[in-house]
């Protein structure tokens, strides 16, 4: 129309194609240590040897690198403690497992969660010249394009990840330097093949020191195989756990022995190389002379169940919330999102029975009555705590629904999934409404802060500065001889509505992150090789037993302090002209009941 003329420059396919197969050649700079990285000791004082490392990620946001640098070195003694110790622990490949990985992908992957080396063939064009078909074949190649880029980007990962393992594999030994994100979360700095990675760098990757199993490391051993089986299996009791590993040794000395063509049982797990690489090592001690004097290198896991209602639990020292997620002992683990699903289909069963012409929901009811199980609400249940707004859900959901594939049409599937979201948040508020008054609580004080073009900060319990990043961008334009670029730049008013909704998640982050911390130090002075992946402790599979009890004492510990009247003290002091709320009221748990609960991690 502007009779302008645009040019682009279009890459070739076949240069495109040959793309995948050159990402293992990519320089990366950030690679694991051969030696132990330096000790923290300041903002910028650590980690890597040369390469710049800074103790938080702050992405440029001036007022956390300010927050960091301002207080004394004593206040954050915890926090580098606990970053030494988790980039003090040594890796290394295990090089069973990798060659697994490397026969599968050479094969074309496709299977034990590769991704598949073959792109998806387009639709043919209908021979048709109605406009519908013609517009459902256009809609079909654009969804398949999409696909097809996405397993583009999910190959080049793959090879990076593989790069990796190839350059570490003969190496004795690798470390992993960590820094911190704004709320004090660890990360390792390596982005491609550590432990915080996908079931293939778990899989892959290995304690360098191993330790001999011992009675309790070999039953450790069995449960965490069963675990990373999954399937339902990780929800049963330990002692179901170990009866499902002995009625499957066959199957786990075969996969072992013979893990690309044998009966592959393995393949069938939902992490099916951790599976694989506890099917090994139980092998190698089942058929040792002495399996309790076996040698292992695999971390034995114990994660959280939903971490973070387990905090808000906590926190409004809540029973009944605490005894949906294992705060409160019980002979079996309680199993928030399969309640949740029952809840939720409770609901759906009496929508679906009503009068269709009073109520529009009951033919989305009537679709959704068969589709109702713990997948579909897990996501959503679990990350309700940290703050996912109705889309978010939905688009968890509704993903869900389209891996079932009974829905194939566009708009029933929308609303089927906004009926499912709607029911699923409705069922999660009445079961977590102390953890709803918390939340409330939060967002208020956060609201009123934020009026005042002031972002949030606390301090969180081992001494971390935190300090909300969220600011409204300015967009500024930059006229050249060629063209006119619009570059965003955080500008100085405060984002209300972002530091609000963003403040109940972030906080909860910043106690989980104190939770672990804790425990590496006291696990480090009992003289355990500890990991950690936020609310997933890892430690050899003959010190489960110590590190168990060590994560509950420190959670004891952590929520004996006063959390939420230290929080509105803080926000006082830094803001003595704002009338706050009071904290919410709590109930009656004690959290010392978490010491003899055998679910709590697990």
């Amino acid at each position: 129309r502007l009779k302008k003329k645009h040019f682009v420059i279009e890459c070739d396919p076949l240069v495109h194609e040959g793309f995948e197969s050159t990402a293992r050649h990519v320089e990366i700079p950030y690679l694991p240590m051969l030696v132990p990285p330096t000790k923290w000791k300041g903002y910028d004082k650590g980690g890597h040897l040369f390469l710049p490392s800074y103790v938080m990620r702050t992405h440029g946001v001036k007022d956390q690198k300010e927050a960091i640098k301002s207080v004394p070195r004593k206040q954050l003694r915890k926090v580098f403690e606990a970053l030494d110790i988790l980039g003090g622990t040594k890796w290394r490949v295990n090089r069973r497992v990798h060659d697994v990985v490397e026969t599968i992908w050479s094969r074309g992957g496709g299977i034990a969660g590769l991704v598949d080396k073959g792109n998806i063939p387009l639709p043919e064009q209908p021979e048709t010249e109605d406009p519908d078909e013609i517009q459902k074949w256009k809609w079909s190649v654009k969804k398949t394009k999409k696909a097809n880029r996405e397993l583009h980007a999910e190959r080049c990962d793959t090879e990076l990840k593989l790069s990796v393992a190839r350059k570490m594999r003969e190496e004795d030994g690798f470390y992993y330097p960590h820094n911190l994100d704004f709320r004090g979360r660890a990360y390792p700095m390596h982005p491609h093949l550590s432990h915080l990675g996908s079931d293939l760098c778990r899989g892959v990757l290995e304690y360098a020191e191993g330790r001999p199993l011992g009675k309790s490391g070999l039953r450790w051993l069995k449960i965490h195989l069963a675990n990373k089986y999954g399937g339902g299996i990780e929800k049963l009791s330990h002692e179901s756990k170990l009866t499902f590993v002995e009625d499957h040794l066959p199957d786990i000395f075969d996969s072992a022995a013979n893990p690309v063509d044998g009966n592959c049982w393995w393949i069938n797990a939902e992490d099916p190389f951790q599976c694989l690489a506890a099917c090994m090592d139980l092998s190698n001690a089942l058929e040792s002379s002495s399996p309790h004097g076996a040698v292992s290198h695999l971390p034995i896991h114990q994660d959280g169940s939903c971490n973070g209602l387990q905090h808000y639990a906590a926190l409004g020292r809540d029973y009944m919330g605490a005894a949906a997620v294992n705060l409160v002992p019980g002979e079996k683990p309680a199993d928030i999102y399969s309640e949740i699903a029952a809840r939720v289909l409770d609901v759906v069963r009496e929508d679906s029975m009503k009068d269709p012409a009073t109520d529009p929901s009951v033919p989305l009811a009537k679709v959704l009555v068969d589709e109702v199980d713990r997948k579909l609400v897990k996501q959503t249940v679990m990350t309700s705590v940290y703050g996912v707004t109705f889309i978010g859900a939905r688009q968890q959901i509704m993903k869900r629904l389209q891996e079932k594939g009974h829905i194939t049409d566009d708009k029933l599937l929308y609303d089927v999934s906004c009926y499912a979201t709607r029911v699923t948040l409705d069922a999660l508020g009445q079961m977590f409404q102390s953890a709803r008054a918390i939340m409330a609580w939060l967002g208020d004080c956060a609201k009123m802060i934020a009026s005042k073009n002031q972002p949030v900060r606390w301090t969180s319990p081992v001494g971390l500065p935190v300090v909300q990043p969220y600011k409204k961008y300015k967009n500024y334009m930059i006229r050249t001889s060629l063209q006119c670029l619009a570059l965003r730049r955080e500008g100085d008013a405060i984002a209300t509505q972002r530091q609000k909704a963003a403040f109940p998640p972030n906080f909860v982050h910043s106690l989980d992150s104190s939770h672990m911390m804790m425990t590496a130090i006291t696990c480090k002075e009992a003289g355990l090789h500890f990991a950690g992946v936020h609310d997933s402790f890892w430690v050899h599979a003959c010190d489960v037993d110590k590190m168990n009890q060590i994560l509950r004492e420190q959670f004891v510990e952590l929520y004996s302090m006063p959390i939420l009247e230290n929080l509105l003290e803080e926000f006082q002091t830094l803001f003595p002209t704002v009338e706050f709320p009071p904290c919410p009221a709590q109930g009656n748990f004690d959290v010392r009941e978490v010491l003899t609960s055998t679910y709590f991690f697990n």
